[in-house]
């Protein structure tokens, strides 16, 4: 019980202080650059003309995903009749075929904010 709870907060320590030192790092960062006299253009704070919507990357990569973990059951059931261990072949099969599919996902995305 213990150990649960100490692995929790030092979990949230280690999340709350990497965030901590990105945000404050990126922040003298550009107050030095500003003192020097950049542009504001070079914090990509300027939005690009022609992205993709959100809602459709979203759904796009949310798909492939869910069809990546369908496909990875299948595959895993088959493998589990041709012999393979089942504790073996169901976790191996799912997370192969959902990160494929988020691979996928990832390069139908960056196709799609080329044609945009």
């Amino acid at each position: 019980m213990v150990a649960s709870v100490f692995i929790f907060i030092s979990l949230f320590i280690t999340v709350f202080g990497i965030t901590y030192l990105h945000y404050s790092t990126r922040n003298k960062e550009r107050l030095a650059l500003i003192e020097k006299g950049a542009e504001a253009s070079i914090f990509g704070i300027a939005k690009k003309e022609k992205t993709a919507p959100i809602w459709k990357v979203i759904i796009l990569n949310l798909a492939l995903l869910l069809m990546g973990i369908g496909l990875g059951i299948i595959i895993g059931g088959l493998l589990n009749q041709a012999g393979v261990i089942r504790d073996i072949a169901m976790p191996g099969s799912i997370f192969l075929m959902a990160g494929t599919g988020l691979l996928v996902g990832f390069f139908l995305t960056k196709k799609m904010d080329e044609e945009v």
